[in-house]
């Protein structure tokens, strides 16, 4: 049986890991580039409109923000990384409160990095993943914005981020294709967030 997002709501936002929740609950976290459609994946996934809040602003997520889902797991809305015109004080600040949840949140299942599938591989997001590579943090890609390229286009893409990669990585990372707009790729990613939350409670 499909298992699905039967409740969703905010929790808490805040800038200190110290001050997120301590119930030990699974947490899956979306990071990305400014703009990469973070917000409206997260609306999309629990199909409930706002939950996190979408904006044309880019830099907007300044925070760590959580979502209960099914009283069971969160989902975890990190602040987007690599936003050119913020001060550079503004990107100290966020950087750590990034790296601060990012290498001292036990309860961190999985984070996953989200690539705006129209765009040839970015520095910054390629320089990210080989950070999170080089403290053996677990992660998986989402590529997002599919229904805004043709398929050959998107595929094309994709595989020039897998080649560009693997100069760098032995072996890929777990990788999905999402449209928050079609809802493309949702089953797919919840059916693998499912899947390892069986495996959590099955230990």
């Amino acid at each position: 049986m499909q298992e699905e997002i039967k409740s969703a709501e905010f929790v808490i936002s805040n800038t200190n890991v110290n001050k997120c929740p301590s119930d030990g609950k699974p947490e899956y976290a979306f990071i990305g580039r400014s703009n990469v459609g973070k917000s409206s994946l997260i609306n999309a996934l629990t199909q409930v409109s706002g939950l996190a809040k979408t904006s044309s602003t880019p830099g907007k997520t300044l925070c760590i923000n959580h979502f209960l889902i099914n009283k069971e797991w969160y989902i975890v809305d990190l602040p987007g990384y690599g936003y050119a015109k913020c001060s550079k004080d503004g990107r100290e600040r966020i950087k750590k409160i990034i790296e601060g949840y990012i290498l001292n949140r036990e309860s961190m299942t999985l984070l996953f990095v989200l690539i705006d599938s129209r765009h040839e591989p970015q520095k910054v997001d390629t320089e990210f993943m080989e950070w999170l590579g080089e403290n053996g943090v677990p992660f998986s890609i989402i590529f997002t914005k599919a229904d805004k390229l043709g398929k050959t286009k998107l595929e094309s893409n994709i595989n020039n981020y897998r080649r560009k990669m693997l100069e760098q990585w032995e072996e890929l990372p777990p990788m999905f294709v999402t449209s928050s707009e079609d809802k493309r790729g949702r089953i797919e990613l919840l059916d693998y967030i499912f899947e390892i939350n069986r495996d959590i409670s099955n230990k």
